[in-house]
């Protein structure tokens, strides 16, 4: 079993910069740029005939490989090139919403463009709930779908998933379980918690890069939904040409148009490290350092936003300082990547690949730049690596 600073010498861009932002992109694997190059010869050389090579088939053969590492067993999971597709995809198996079957019960700390997709349709009654104790609360009768977090964006906190998939369920209501946040840092058995869908992408923790956002649906209703937002690779028979609409079997039924296989080739550099190193170690790993970022945070007398319980917290840590976004910018002005968000703080994510050197580094810096006043536009920024 390889050390995990070993994997280091996998991602290049940790040669020059403190790269703490795995949360919102994942460093790239070195063997993206191969399997990229991969595509780019198969293109060259095999033309036309590299849709039956392979090509074709990327958004279900990926699609099983990020099935194993969110639980989910063959065949039930295809890749789309975002999650806003993936969740029309699947809120089109039941348009249009008509009372009293018409709600949506959606969380606030959801990510917002979930919410944008709901808001837009004409029929639906979104009810925004503030936490996962007023989900179950509010989930009735009238309730059609719940899009839930896993783990919410802003301050990491993994929600209690299980409540409120149950309280779904008994109200004759489906649940869309956005795995995002969690999908490579959290162990996630999508079938085990008995979720209705799950999506998911692999800019994050699975080092995917963009373009390769998965979809889960539960096997059963993969063979009885029907969407209405599709394309020909739903088809039963897509080569066939016919002019009616034959649902393929299973997950495959909720795809769309033709596939990205560039991007799903990609993204199995990172999907194969998150397997060979195990999300169980991979967890492991993260909660050692989120705790080692609230130990230092606590230090320097930071507040820290995250859940201090270790299993209410994911894989980062947000801090809250004076003047965030301008701290922000003065640590990626000397080679610390990280992010923020509004009215939340400074977001430190650390994978596998960082070492605890590198956090006390970040924090350090951030500490330095308060103190020196480096955020203010006429104080010079110091270039550190």
């Amino acid at each position: 079993m390889r050390d995990l600073l070993e994997y280091r010498a996998e991602f290049p861009i940790l040669e020059h910069t403190t790269y703490l932002v795995s949360h919102s992109l994942g460093a790239m694997p070195r063997r993206a740029a191969e399997r990229l190059a991969d595509f780019a010869r198969m293109w060259a050389e095999r033309g036309i005939r590299s849709w039956a090579e392979g090509w074709w088939a990327t958004p279900w053969q990926v699609g099983d490989q990020v099935g194993r590492i969110v639980g989910a067993p063959a065949g039930s999971t295809v890749l789309h090139q975002n999650v806003a597709i993936a969740e029309a995809v699947v809120l089109s198996c039941f348009l249009p919403a008509e009372a009293p079957r018409n709600r949506v019960v959606y969380e606030r700390g959801n990510f917002p463009s979930v919410r944008y997709l709901y808001q837009a349709q004409p029929g639906l009654e979104v009810v925004v709930c503030e936490d996962e104790g007023e989900i179950v609360e509010r989930i009735d009768e009238r309730t059609l779908l719940v899009p839930i977090s896993h783990v919410l964006f802003k301050a990491g906190e993994i929600q209690d998933v299980e409540p409120i998939v149950r309280r779904a369920h008994e109200a004759g209501a489906f649940v869309v379980l956005d795995c995002y946040q969690s999908a490579g840092i959290v162990p996630l058995d999508v079938a085990a918690l008995d979720v209705d869908f799950a999506v998911g992408g692999s800019v994050k923790w699975l080092c995917g890069g963009p373009g390769s956002a998965w979809l889960y649906v539960r096997p059963d209703l993969a063979e009885t939904l029907e969407p209405t937002f599709t394309g020909w690779q739903a088809h039963a028979e897509p080569f066939a040409f016919e002019e009616d609409l034959r649902y393929a079997s299973g997950a495959a039924r909720f795809l769309t148009g033709t596939p990205n296989p560039a991007a799903h080739l990609a993204a199995t550099a990172g999907y194969d490290l998150v397997e060979e190193i195990g999300v169980s170690r991979i967890r492991e790993r993260s909660l050692q350092q989120t705790q080692l970022l609230i130990d230092l945070a606590d230090a320097a007398g930071f507040v820290v936003r995250s859940p201090r319980e270790a299993h209410r917290r994911g894989g980062t840590v947000t801090i809250e300082v004076p003047e965030f976004a301008a701290v922000h910018k003065a640590l990626e002005g000397r080679g610390i990547l990280c992010d923020f968000r509004p009215d939340t703080g400074i977001r430190l994510g650390p994978h596998f690949y960082n070492s605890d050197d590198e956090l006390r580094f970040a924090v350090e810096q951030v500490a330095d730049v308060l103190e020196t006043g480096a955020y203010r536009p006429h104080v010079g920024v110091v270039a550190v690596h």
